[in-house]
Parts: structure tokens; C-alpha cells; sequence
């Protein structure tokens, strides 16, 4: 080996040997606060690798940046001005109220949240435009890059982004500042079940960055999103490119099933495609398949500008009715009931934030393994990666819009345009099959105009005017909640019957509750063999009204959650609490009373 050759290898071990340092001393500095309870995730989780998958599973690129990890923060007055000194350092993005923030403390609608940190562009996005983005941040965020405001947000749930490429330095170590506002109760924006002073059914309020930051190099002209529009009946899946350049070139468009083209069409930027998808293998929850989709933008002469790849499955919800004349709901145009739980998607350790991805698959797969062939997200928006397991292990989704209190004039605006960045935002994942803008009638008006606005919004999926009280008699279904139950309300001529709470059996397990004692269930039990009974004597009740025309029920719940002990897991996912081969095959025995096989 010659000496040129020994000193670059010398100079490769020291860079190598550096970067472990520095690795092993922010690993050191930062660890998880005390919390009441901890998931088995949570050991694994460092300032390396938090959330560390590409967050926006459609709409897929290569060049990217993820800006999760260690960042500083700071509380201060409301009225105050960017702090000089920061308080310590906060690992993004779990919420600053969690033990996986390292920080758990409480914010008030009295202060504001700042972060900190910096970055470094790569030379090799030197002549791009770089866009900045966020999963969602709670909820009112003001961001600056190297001092210079770049943007401001209102919504706690949803993705937003900034171009900030004439805010960076021409080289070296960039800065970013964000500061967050979140009156959580205090306020009127939707909050879902967020409280300063938690309680009963109320949970620990969330504030400031819950989902992944990142960074993306793109070209003047690019993909800004895509929009998937499956037919069954027509076999062809309807395709909106949307270019930050109206005239940016043209689009190639490519469709496959493994390594098979199904599909291949190219056309203009601006104009919609019509994927023609013959004989189609259908998403179900039997069997999810899903397709694999490219999206390629070339300039005028030619040259690639932009790619984004996606997926997509070819899948159909609709009402009709059964052979006895019952309105019922129909999936790929056969009757199938639904059955799955109240899916709050809390974490001991991350609160609205999982611990991990895998944190994320696991509560899918049990759902999936418990034998329940759908889930209903309450007053939550999840994280692009949970659809992406429910779209691929095959978990129907009622999606619901997190509500508040009652709303004024300002505050519906506010709503609404959450609202429509919630249909938008997930518009395109298979397994969601229905909204849900209202439950028990919190926050509730308007109910028909709603109801409208979201069936302009999304044409192709189901909507529930309110799941429980207050039923408009608008919407694809009716809804009503009972708890133990169960009960079904009367059939329809227009409308599924469907029942959207039921259950609620509360066993709390040593060792494994938030607190360890005054925990609270609906209705509650000494023993896993006390509770497996309970629920299959509930089952069992079910069976007669369905029959009679129900279409579709709710347990409440995946898991506990703080002081609720109503769940089918506890809260740090350590034990499935009833019996779980049992449960699944009373949850399995309920799809085999319709026609049509689930």
C-alpha cells in the first residue's frame, strides 16, 4: 500500500471515528424523561434514529433530508420575543408534554414554544429549490430560516410546507427557528380530546412538532401532489397531476402489478389521466393488493425534472341493498359488515407521536390478528405511515375530524379549512372509507352544509353526519352509541344502520396502567377469563341485529389510554387483556351472517 494511499485511509478512520464521537456524545446528552409508562419501542428510539422512514409513503422522493432529532427549545411568555438562550435540547418530533421529547412539560395558552436548530444544504442541491415541510405541528407555527420569516400555519393536523431556497446562506450551517402557539381547551380549533388539566375520557394536551420535519431538493418546475381516483366498475383509476408550473412539460405516468406493466400514459401537465386497469386485483381487506405507481415531469426538450412514486389500490365502498331489500354497506359491490375498534392512537411515551414506525405497524397488525377487518380513527389524524400499514396489512379506516367545543363564526372557518386539509391530505390512501366530521354532537352545526362540502370534496367514499347524538338524517349512514350495548337503530331506505361506540369493558392491569389505582371503565372486571366472557356474551348479542339489517359496530377500544382501562390491549401494548384466539374468532364468526364472504 502506498503512503498516499495509507493517509487517506488514516483520514477516512478519523472522519469515521469523529462522527461516532459526536454520535455517542448527543446520544449521552439526551434521554427519555420519567414517565408513568413506557412502550417496549421506546428503548430503541435515539437522536438518530427518530422516525427515520420517508414520511410521505405516497408521494415517495429520493433526494431528501430528515431533520428529526435533537433541536433546542425554550417556553416563554406568549408576548415574548425569540429567546437568546435556549432551555435545553427536545427530540423532534415527539410533543414537548411526552416522556420521548426528554422534556414532558406542560405549555400553556399562555406561552409559546420556540425550537431551534441547524443544517446543512448539500452541494449537490446547489441550482434546486429546497422545500421545507412538516407532518403537523399543534397548532399555530411561525417558521424562519437564517432570521428571515418564511411562513406561518393554523392546524394542528395537518402537512404543510415552505420554500425557503432565497433564505439560505450561500454555504455553511443554516438556521431554522420555530415558534408554536397551542391554547388546546382554552381555544376553539380542533383539538380532539387534548386538555390542559386532563380527565376521565380527556387525555394530556399536545403542543409543537408531532410528525417528521424534512427537506426536499426539487427543480423549478415539479410535483407538488397527485391525486388517485379508483373505478371498479369502469376498471381505470382517474389520476390529477398538480405542477408548481402549469405549462412545466409533459408527464409520464406508469402503472404496475410487481414487475408487469398494467398501464403506461403520457400526457401534458395540468390534464387528468385515465389508467386503464382491466381485470383488476381489488383491495380488500382479505387481500390488500396494491399498485405500484411513477410519476415522472420532463421539461419541454425531454430531461427528467422531477419523479415521485406512489401506490394505489383499486377498491369500491358504495350502499345498496342485500337480497332481503336491507340497505347495506357494500364493498367492491358485496354486502360486508364491518367490525373493528375505537382507535384512539395515544402512546404512553409519545402521546399523539409513536414511539417508532414499527409502534405504528404493530397496533394495525393487531387489530388485523384480533380478526376485526376495519378501525375507526377517533378524533385524531394519524401520520402518513399509519394509513400506509392499514393500506398494506388491510384495515378498512372511518376516518373522524377532531372537534372542539362550540364555534363561533372564525372558528367554522378555522374548522373547515381543517377539514378539507384532512380529506386532501389522505384523499388518496385505499383503506379509508369514510369521514366522519362530527361525534356526539361536539362542536356540531350545520350539519347538512358539512355533510355537502365533504361529498363535493370526496364523492367516493362514504360520509357519517355524526357518529352518536344529534343525527341529522343526512349522510350514508345512521349512527348510534351505546355503551356496554349493543343496540341498532332502525333500518333505512337511503341509510346504513351502524353502530359507532359499544363496549367500553374495562379491565386495568398491574403494572401496566397510567396510574395504579382509580383507573376507570365503562364497565369493569377482575380477571382476563371475567373480561373474555364479557365480551363475547357482547358478541353474541350482536349477532341477532345484525341479521335484522346492522351493517356495521365499534368497540371501544384498541387500547387504554391514560386512565381508561377499556382496551383490548394495554396502554404500553404488553398485553393483549382478553383472550385473544377467542376474540378473533368471535370477531371472524360475525362477517359469515351476510352473503358475500368478508
Amino acid at each position: 500500500m502506498s503512503t498516499r494511499q495509507l493517509k487517506k485511509m488514516r483520514r477516512v478512520c478519523l472522519t469515521v471515528l469523529l462522527m461516532l464521537t459526536v454520535c455517542c456524545v448527543c446520544q449521552g446528552k439526551w434521554k427519555p424523561a420519567k414517565g408513568p409508562l413506557m412502550t417496549r419501542w421506546a428503548k430503541d428510539v435515539s437522536p438518530t434514529n427518530a422516525h427515520a422512514e420517508y414520511p410521505r409513503p405516497q408521494m415517495v422522493r429520493k433526494d431528501w433530508k430528515n431533520l428529526n432529532g435533537l433541536w433546542e427549545y425554550a417556553i416563554v411568555d406568549k408576548d415574548a420575543q425569540q429567546p437568546k438562550k435556549f432551555d435545553g435540547q427536545i427530540l423532534v418530533p415527539f410533543p414537548v408534554e411526552s416522556a420521548l421529547s426528554g422534556v414532558m412539560k406542560k405549555v400553556t395558552e399562555k406561552q409559546l414554544l420556540w425550537y431551534r436548530r441547524t443544517f446543512e444544504i448539500s452541494k449537490n442541491w446547489k441550482d434546486k429549490r429546497v422545500i421545507l415541510n412538516f407532518g403537523a405541528v399543534d397548532w399555530q407555527t411561525t417558521v424562519f430560516i437564517n432570521g428571515r420569516k418564511v411562513g406561518c400555519h393554523k392546524g394542528g393536523y395537518d402537512a404543510f410546507s415552505f420554500d425557503i431556497t432565497d433564505a439560505l446562506k450561500n454555504s455553511g450551517k443554516q438556521e431554522i427557528v420555530v415558534s408554536v402557539w397551542d391554547p388546546t381547551d382554552i381555544g376553539a380549533q380542533p383539538r380532539g380530546k387534548q386538555m390542559l388539566k386532563p380527565k376521565g375520557i380527556w387525555y394530556t394536551a399536545v403542543t409543537g412538532i408531532w410528525q417528521t420535519v424534512w427537506l426536499e431538493a426539487v427543480n423549478d418546475a415539479h410535483i407538488k401532489s397527485i391525486k388517485i381516483t379508483p373505478d371498479i366498475d369502469a376498471e381505470i383509476a382517474k389520476l390529477v397531476v398538480n405542477c408548481s408550473k402549469p405549462a412545466a412539460g409533459s408527464i409520464t405516468v406508469e402503472v404496475k402489478d410487481g414487475w408487469f406493466m398494467k398501464d403506461k400514459v403520457k400526457n401534458t401537465a395540468g390534464k387528468d389521466f385515465l389508467l386503464f386497469i382491466r381485470n383488476p386485483k381489488l383491495w380488500s381487506p382479505d387481500k390488500p393488493f396494491l399498485y405500484d405507481l411513477k410519476v415522472t415531469l420532463k421539461d419541454p426538450k425531454g430531461k427528467t425534472v422531477d419523479e415521485v412514486k406512489s401506490y394505489f389500490g383499486m377498491r369500491k365502498i358504495s350502499l345498496s341493498k342485500d337480497e332481503k331489500g336491507i340497505t347495506r354497506l357494500f364493498l367492491n359491490n358485496k354486502p360486508f359488515f364491518m367490525y373493528g375498534p375505537l382507535d384512539q392512537g395515544w402512546w404512553p411515551d409519545g402521546l399523539y407521536a409513536a414511539a417508532s414506525d414499527k409502534a405504528l405497524k404493530y397496533d394495525v397488525a393487531t387489530t388485523k390478528k384480533l380478526g376485526c377487518n376495519m378501525a375507526r380513527k377517533h378524533v385524531k389524524i394519524e401520520p402518513q405511515r399509519w394509513y400506509y400499514w392499514c393500506d398494506k396489512l388491510g384495515l378498512l379506516v372511518w376516518q373522524d375530524m377532531p372537534n372542539a367545543g362550540n364555534y363561533k363564526t372564525a372558528d367554522r372557518e378555522q374548522f373547515e379549512a381543517e377539514l378539507k386539509q384532512m380529506v386532501d391530505g389522505r384523499y388518496n390512501h385505499p383503506s379509508i372509507i369514510m369521514w366522519v366530521p362530527f361525534n356526539e354532537a361536539w362542536g356540531q352545526y350545520n350539519t347538512v352544509e358539512i355533510v355537502e362540502m365533504i361529498k363535493k370534496l370526496d364523492s367516493s367514499r362514504l360520509v357519517n353526519n355524526v357518529s352518536g347524538w344529534k343525527d341529522k338524517g343526512v349522510g350514508d349512514v345512521n349512527d348510534v352509541h351505546q355503551y356496554p350495548g349493543p343496540i341498532a337503530p332502525a333500518n333505512e331506505e337511503k341509510r346504513a344502520a351502524v353502530l359507532g361506540e359499544f363496549g367500553g369493558l374495562g379491565l386495568p392491569m398491574e403494572g401496566h396502567t397510567w396510574q395504579p389505582k382509580d383507573n376507570w371503565g365503562y364497565k369493569s372486571y377482575k380477571t382476563r377469563q371475567e373480561l373474555t366472557n364479557a365480551y363475547l356474551d357482547l358478541l353474541e348479542k350482536l349477532e341477532p341485529l345484525i341479521i335484522k339489517g346492522l351493517c356495521a359496530a365499534v368497540y371501544t377500544q384498541t387500547s387504554d389510554v391514560e386512565i381508561e382501562v377499556n382496551g383490548l390491549m394495554t396502554y404500553d401494548r404488553e398485553i393483549i387483556k382478553p383472550d385473544a384466539d377467542k376474540v378473533s374468532k368471535a370477531n371472524k364468526n360475525l362477517y359469515k351472517l351476510l352473503t358475500g364472504k368478508n
